[in-house]
């Protein structure tokens, strides 16, 4: 298929197609005379990036992941690892984030304690 039908299936555009060629994120299409046709797998690699992205993967982190795999096929595997990876740096965001909520919780209630301790004060 060309790289327009390719880019409908996929959801991505023919620029980003083109882009994940030339970063190396997604093998080279073979040529038949001046044009590139992709297959099925060039599509659901253009899928998985899409949906990577969608869900807080950089093109770098993919590029990473896919370097070690230079096959036709999907590499399951590595997409696998990639996702239990970005799953705890996801829960350590979250662990994260829950403590700074507790201390502005803990700064919220000491602000509260002091504003009634200059009232008392006052009187």
């Amino acid at each position: 298929m060309y790289i327009g039908q390719a880019a409908r299936l996929s959801g991505s555009t023919v620029k980003s197609i083109r882009h994940y060629e030339a970063i190396g994120l997604l093998p080279p299409a073979q040529r038949h005379g001046k044009y590139r046709t992709y297959s099925q797998q060039h599509v659901e690699l253009l899928m998985f990036i899409k949906c990577a992205q969608q869900l807080g993967f950089r093109l770098k982190e993919m590029q990473a992941m896919f370097e070690q795999h230079r096959g036709e096929a999907f590499p399951w595997a590595l997409a696998r690892v990639a996702i239990a990876d970005k799953k705890r740096e996801l829960m350590d965001n979250i662990d994260a984030l829950q403590q700074r909520h507790r201390a502005l919780e803990d700064l919220e209630a000491s602000l509260q304690n002091a504003q009634e301790q200059c009232r008392l004060d006052s009187l």
